[in-house]
């Protein structure tokens, strides 16, 4: 298919503020206060502090604290850590609860599908199409401990998507403490970010897995301490292994970056300072930041060349973990002539798939305006809270209207958000809402702000006796988050054409979902063959449906036949039975195709009378195959039916 499959595979510093938590990682401890040192400090007094026109930490002030985000915060470090992990704990709830109630979408059938078959050959290689290996290998280690279901299958998506709000903690020295809370929270709460957790798909892996390595990155960059550079190369290693738009999201801190340089030089200039001069300073804050992490500059010298060797050798290990071939990685031990190839298929081939399939292929050959306005409604109806505050945050923020003047963090995300919105209706090739999720991530930063902004604006209306203030404020934060709550009530397992500006086309109707455990059931109990699709083409098309000429071919990837691909998600419910599938051709006549039918036929309702004419003793159920004109029918041999499901019997049509 594609990126984005469809039902087809094809505040100022002081100059004498030292690291906020030079003296240790406690996430409770209190910054040092200004004029001290630390023990860090006087080992490394490399760790000088120098301004920047900003305001905030830069490229020569290792470590510093943004105090007069201190100064205006009313919120401690520690309510503010403990509300995070509470966030995290409510964010995983509603991530995990009923996690296997929705019905496979089309999309998370096909990627299930190859999950199972790698399961139980043991054989997978990358393949761009159906995007990163970290699904395939994560979940195959889980099927091995518990049985196969919907809510397994999901459970990575929904754990690694959970964790977001902590991860904001890594921004403590560039956010105050209720904007970390309230970006704990928009986290969690987000209904596009809920629902996509709530998926089998890489968008949220991705997203997190970058978001992470940023955190880390610019944990390392406030603290001055080379160990982060370790977590960050994990955590970018592992979005490299989720899904190929990993590189947009390098592309964006590239970007961003370059931005806020270029703010850096025009603030210089304003104030009389020439290019050349800002330049060098930068240069003499690299290398202090460089000769400060040792007793001598060679030892300091050595010590990051070594954690820069170490974190790439880390970030490619992980990499070539992941898109190594298997059975190959394991059997490269054995043999070691094999070694050199494994490497190869793990990096350098995994590359060239990558650039022959998104690249240099077709897949965004299509119309913008459309696809960006899909986006955009998508995040009206998804994340409303996020966009509204995030507008009101980059405005706050990029005008000085709180203490502190423009802060560099959120500017990045500002820029990061901007062109996440117009690029990706570039980089996908469908219509997809999951697309939004890589709008919300950063968006939400700004978004923050918003919220902190409106929650000090009622602290001092509270405080100035303000009672009308203090009412539009709370009735603002009020109707966003119980705006949250009910967007997540009704999206929550949702597969219904009512929400279809969050949910993607190709999901069926959870009612389908009974009806195919109830055929997990009976071909359990059948010898033979299982299941019958009946071959078929829509009214008006030349298009095969259904039919695959050689089902064997379905053993291992990719799929033989493109007729597979429409009878998603039900082939990940079928495998996981181990039914015995078989299909008929389009052109065969009715009769001889059912003369001696299995226990279980599928059909387009299409089809339904002429077979329905042919059968006799099958209880009838049919389901809506997708959000809009697509409709399956599922006939099931009632006396076999009694037997696993009873209850279900008495519902279904009898012929």
């Amino acid at each position: 298919m594609s990126p984005d499959e469809g039902p087809r595979e094809t505040d100022e510093t002081t100059s004498s503020s030292p690291p906020a938590d030079a003296g240790g990682d406690d996430p409770f401890g209190d910054p040092v206060a200004v004029g001290e040192t630390s023990a860090e400090e006087d080992a490394n007094p490399g760790l000088g502090i120098g301004d920047s026109p900003t305001g905030e930490p830069s490229l020569d002030t290792p470590g510093a604290t943004d105090t007069s985000t201190r100064e205006t915060d009313f919120l401690s470090r520690r309510h503010a850590f403990l509300g995070v992990a509470a966030f995290t704990v409510v964010a995983l709830a509603l991530r995990v609860v009923a996690l296997g109630g929705r019905i496979f979408h089309w999309d998370e059938g096909r990627v299930g599908y190859w999950i199972l078959r790698y399961h139980e050959t043991g054989i997978h290689e990358y393949r761009p199409i159906v995007h990163g290996p970290f699904l395939p290998v994560v979940n195959d280690w889980l099927f091995t401990l518990a049985p196969v279901s919907d809510f397994l299958a999901r459970f990575p998506v929904a754990v690694v998507g959970g964790v977001l709000p902590l991860s904001v903690w890594l921004f403590r020295e560039r956010l105050r403490n209720v904007e970390l809370l309230a970006l704990a929270a928009l986290f969690a709460l987000n209904p596009l970010a809920v629902y996509y957790s709530r998926f089998l798909r890489n968008d949220v892996l991705v997203a997190v897995f970058a978001f992470a390595a940023l955190g880390f990155a610019v944990r390392g960059f406030d603290t001055g301490r080379l160990r982060y550079a370790f977590p960050a190369a994990l955590s970018l290693g592992l979005a490299f292994t989720t899904k190929e738009n990993a590189i947009l999201y390098v592309l964006c801190f590239l970007g961003a970056g370059a931005l806020l340089a270029d703010h850096r030089l025009l603030a210089a200039r304003a104030q009389g300072e020439s290019a050349r001069s800002v330049v060098s300073r930068w240069r003499e804050g690299v290398e202090t930041r460089v000769f400060s992490h040792g007793p001598t500059p060679r030892a300091s010298l050595n010590r990051v060349l070594g954690v820069t060797v170490g974190s790439l050798a880390l970030f490619l290990g992980v990499v070539l973990f992941f898109y190594a071939p298997r059975p190959d990685l394991w059997q490269m031990f054995g043999s070691p002539s094999q070694i050199p190839g494994v490497i190869d298929a793990g990096t350098v081939g995994a590359a060239e798939k990558f650039a022959d399939t998104w690249a240099g292929g077709s897949h965004q050959d299509h119309p913008y305006l459309p696809y960006l306005g899909d986006l955009a409604q998508t995040l009206v109806y998804g994340a409303p809270a996020v966009v509204a505050f995030g507008l009101l945050g980059v405005v706050i923020d990029r005008y000085g209207l709180r203490a502190g003047g423009q802060r560099e963090l959120v500017s990045f995300a500002t820029y990061w958000a901007i062109a996440s919105l117009f690029g990706y209706p570039i980089a996908t090739d469908i219509q997809a809402p999951w697309a939004g999720v890589h709008v919300v991530i950063p968006l939400a930063i700004p978004a923050a702000v918003g919220v902190g902004f409106v929650v000090a604006s009622a602290r001092d209306a509270l405080e100035a006796r303000d009672a009308v203030s203090v009412g539009l404020a709370a009735l603002v934060i009020l109707a966003a988050f119980s705006g949250a709550a009910v967007a997540n009530a009704m999206y929550f397992n949702s597969a219904s054409e009512e929400d279809k500006q969050v949910l993607q086309w190709a999901q069926p109707a959870n009612d389908l979902k009974p009806t195919m455990e109830a055929v997990g059931g009976v071909s359990a109990a059948n010898g033979g063959t299982d299941v019958l699709f009946v071959g078929t083409s829509a009214p008006g098309s030349d298009n095969e449906v259904f039919y695959v000429r050689n089902e064997s071919s379905l053993r291992t990837a990719p799929p033989g036949g493109p007729a597979w691909h429409d009878r998603l998600p039900l082939p990940w419910y079928l495998e996981k039975h181990n039914a015995t599938v078989t299909s008929s051709p389009p052109d065969a006549e009715l009769s001889e195709a059912l003369a001696d039918a299995p226990p279980v036929v599928i059909a387009k309702d299409y089809d339904r009378d002429e077979i329905s004419d042919e059968l006799s003793g099958y209880s009838v159920f049919e389901h809506k195959f997708r959000l809009w004109n697509d409709r399956v029918v599922v006939y099931i041999d009632t006396g076999r039916l009694r037997e696993v499901a009873p209850d279900l019997a008495d519902e279904g049509m009898q012929i």
